[in-house]
């Protein structure tokens, strides 16, 4: 085995972690973590909708929150002013990068210098040779799974097999003028090695396009400095089957 092909090898070891578990008994840590993980899936969002969601009191959520953002895991979205709006606006919340370092665990820095040896070892093509062939297993495993026959439908599903792995995904609709849905992933296990490795991003996009059976474009990831990745799906009025379409193509990545 060359020692370009043992990097790749390597590098396919470090899965994405999933989120991980507090303390067993630790009531207040175990709730503050689902908070901080539904303002990664929700976000931004504000303390009244995940009171909601958690069925718990706007209070009890805002002393979460205040401990969350005191510590810097997540932070004030400042949308600017909403036109036509009178009186203080609700603070909406989002992770911030410390907040994605968090959920993420210990593994990005040795994924990241795994990554560097690859290039080093191996150059820019074995990185996006990586990058590849790491999403087009993705492709494999969730193919089988996304049973649907329309790119809105299926972008329903492949958000609901993304956030099972820890993207903390959604489906936005978006319009009516321009029929479109957008995915949204709150959370970026490989974050900090996409910052430096624009190829992972690229080629997510690229595996996106595929699974959804139309072309997509990412209008911005949490690597670039956004609260979320955002790929945006356009919805066609009439729609084949994916097996009787062409492959998808991708456009844009940060």
């Amino acid at each position: 085995m060359t020692t370009t092909q043992t990097a790749i090898s390597a590098a396919a070891d470090i899965a994405p972690p999933s989120l991980a578990d507090t303390p067993p008994g630790d009531a207040d840590g175990t709730t503050r973590r689902r908070v901080l993980e539904l303002v990664a899936t929700e976000g931004p969002v504000t303390a009244t909708e995940l009171a909601a969601t958690l069925c718990l009191t706007s209070a009890a959520v805002r002393r979460h929150l205040a401990v969350l953002e005191e510590d810097g895991t997540i932070t004030v979205h400042d949308a600017g002013p909403a036109a036509g709006r009178r009186g203080r606006p609700a603070r909406r919340y989002v992770v911030s990068t410390r907040g994605q370092s968090v959920l993420a665990g210990g593994y990005s820095e040795l994924a990241a210098q795994v990554m560097r040896h690859l290039r080093a070892t191996g150059g820019s093509d074995a990185v996006a040779r990586f990058a590849t062939e790491r999403y087009d297993a993705v492709v494999r495993r969730y193919e089988p799974r996304l049973t649907a026959t329309t790119p809105a439908e299926r972008a329903e599903q492949l958000a609901q097999l993304l956030d099972t792995d820890g993207y903390a995904a959604s489906v936005r609709p978006v319009g009516p003028v321009v029929p479109t849905v957008q995915l949204c992933q709150g959370h970026c296990p490989v974050q900090h090695v996409a910052e430096e490795f624009t190829e992972l991003c690229e080629a997510e996009a690229r595996a996106f396009s595929e699974l959804l059976g139309t072309h997509v474009q990412r209008l911005a990831t949490i690597a670039g400095g956004a609260h979320a990745c955002v790929t945006n799906v356009p919805i066609p009025p009439t729609t084949p089957t994916p097996a009787a379409r062409p492959g998808g193509t991708q456009e844009g990545t940060r």
